[in-house]
Formats: structure tokens, sequence, C-alpha cells
């Protein structure tokens, strides 16, 4: 995939190799990071970074550094520490969800059970605080426990709108500025204090994240229900069949007719496709745009993003973070 936009061509692949040694040594650290005392914990944690993503959240910790100066170890063990956090609340988030997939395997709730993975999640949480700890900065544990508060306000104001038709597109904004963009701004703002930025890079560099994570976010909720099983890895249409009325649905309900209306309500209090199949669904949302809507939403943010990193000085990590703003909007996954 080619990025063209202002005449830079960076892709994928070269965003990646730009911090790949680096990226290395973070995979070292979550290794050794992840050894537990009891073995289930060990087996939950090495089975999630083996089955783990694209690492967007540790590339963005390690770009904001070099954007500003060398990585030091301090950025990589920053990086392992939001990627160790990022996966504490997927594994949290597979048991309230009560999902059976994630990335296209069996989840953990379904191979170790809820108990099991919740507490391992929680050592999750717990041994990311304590690799942070050893770099004795304030700012970084500030951070780190605000971003906590915001993920975890975030997952419970979700699960008081389960099942809830009349979200507005406001409270859903408010419920991805904290399950998401809240991570993706720590991120950036973790790169860039290891880096030696100055508290207004600071800021701007979380701010462009932030708009990157509003942006991911919404592009996901295209995804789950346009996206295929095996390239999203999970069910399609799991977000709707879970209770989660996300943007797209949420534009498309704005002007849908009470029958309309209906078919979504009967979904949801079926949590499932039995009554009213998927395709009907995906007809509703075509039919008053959302996901189009949706898609220009994020588009919007990327924007926003692309022009706030467009004000540092010219260098491949710039570039690949202006790249990464299409990745955002331009990706299957």
């Amino acid at each position: 995939m080619g990025y063209s936009r202002l005449g830079q061509t960076l892709t994928a692949r070269e965003v990646f190799h730009l911090v790949r040694e680096d990226l290395e040594k973070v995979e070292r650290e979550i290794g050794l990071e992840s050894i537990a005392s009891v073995e289930a914990v060990s087996r939950i944690a090495q089975y999630m970074q083996k089955n783990g993503g694209k690492r967007l959240r540790p590339i963005l910790v390690l770009l904001s550094c070099r954007l500003l100066g060398p990585a030091s170890e301090s950025a990589v063990r920053m990086a392992a520490v939001v990627e160790l956090i990022h996966t504490a609340t997927l594994v949290h988030d597979d048991v309230i969800d009560t999902a059976s997939t994630r990335r296209g395997k069996p989840s953990a709730n379904v191979l170790w059970g809820n108990h099991t993975s919740v507490l391992a999640g929680d050592w999750l949480y717990m041994q990311a605080f304590q690799i942070a700890l050893r770099q004795r900065n304030f700012h970084v544990l500030d951070i780190l426990i605000g971003l906590t508060q915001m993920m975890v306000e975030g997952e419970l104001l979700q699960l008081e709108r389960i099942g809830n038709m009349e979200i507005s597109e406001a409270d859903y904004m408010e419920l991805i500025d904290r399950k998401t963009a809240s991570l993706f701004s720590a991120c950036a703002r973790l790169g860039a204090l290891m880096g030696g930025g100055d508290e207004a890079t600071e800021a701007k560099l979380g701010e462009y994240a932030w708009s990157l994570g509003i942006a991911f976010q919404l592009i996901d909720d295209v995804l789950d229900f346009t996206s295929r099983e095996n390239v999203l890895g999970k069910p399609v249409g799991s977000d709707l069949r879970e209770g989660k009325v996300t943007l797209p649905l949420i534009y498309a309900l704005q002007e849908a007719t009470p029958e309309e209306r209906h078919l979504v309500e009967t979904v949801l209090k079926d949590a499932s496709y039995d009554n009213i199949p998927l395709s009907r669904i995906l007809c509703l949302i075509e039919k008053y745009k959302g996901f189009d809507r949706t898609r220009d939403r994020a588009l919007e943010f990327t924007e926003r993003a692309r022009s706030i990193i467009l004000e540092f000085p010219d260098s491949p990590y710039q570039r690949a973070m202006v790249a990464i703003t299409d990745l955002i909007t331009e990706r299957d996954r």
C-alpha cells in the first residue's frame, strides 16, 4: 500500500522498517516481562503476544520518540508498557463481551476461563505499572494512571449503554475518547517524554495521536459490519450482536422509520441475527449512508492529525507519522 499524498511515498512496510530493530527489542522486553510465578498467567500473556496485532501503539511510542531524537531504552520500555496495557484491556474486553475469538484464534477466556483471564488481565496491568515505575518519573506514572482511569470509565460507560438505541453521536464520541483515543494519545505523549520533548511538544503529539485513535475506532466500527470474518478475525456484525450501537448505525437510526428501528431492536433483544439477518441491517445502514458518513468523520480526524504532524520538521519519522494517517483509514482490519 503506497502513500503518494504530498509527494511522500512511504509504505506500511517502510514505516515498520524504520522502527524494526526497536520493535524487536520491545518484543523481547514483553516476553521477559510476561513471565509470572503462576504458570497460567505466563501462558495467557505469551499466547496474547504470539497472536499480537500490528503493534501500532508501540510504533507510536517509538516514532514519537525518534521524531525528537534517538530512541532510548526508556522508549523501548514504554512501548512494552503500552502494549501490555493494551493486551490487558483485550483480555478483559473478551470476558465482558463473552467473545469466543480474538484475531481469528480462540480468545483467552475460552481457553482458560473467565476467572483466570480476568486475573491475568489484572496481572498484566500491574506488571506494566511495575515496569513504568523503574523510570522513577512521576509524569510517566501520571500519564498511565490517568489513562487507566479513562479506559475503565469508558468500559463502564459502554456497559451502561449496552442495548441503548438512543445513544447520540456525542455520547459515542465520548465513549471512544475514553476507550481508544486516550491510549493512542498516551503512547505519543510517552514517546515525546522519552525523546526529551517539552510540555508543548508532548501535548501536540498527544493531540495528533488522539485524533488517530478516534479515526481508528470509527474505521473499526465500519469494518465490524463490512469486512470478512477471515480478515477481521472475529464474526462480522459482532458489535450489534453484543448490544453495542456504533456510529454507522447511530447515523442510520437518526433517519430510520419505526419499522426499520424495530429491526435493530429485534437484533439487540435476541443478541443474534436469527430473526433479522445481518444483510437487512447492512441495507439499512447503506440506505442512510451510515458507512460513508462514518468514513468521512474518520477522515476529518486523520486530516486533523496530519495537519498537526506537518508542523514538525521533515524527517523519515515525520513522514512515517504522516503515512500512518492514511494507514488508519485505508486498512481492511
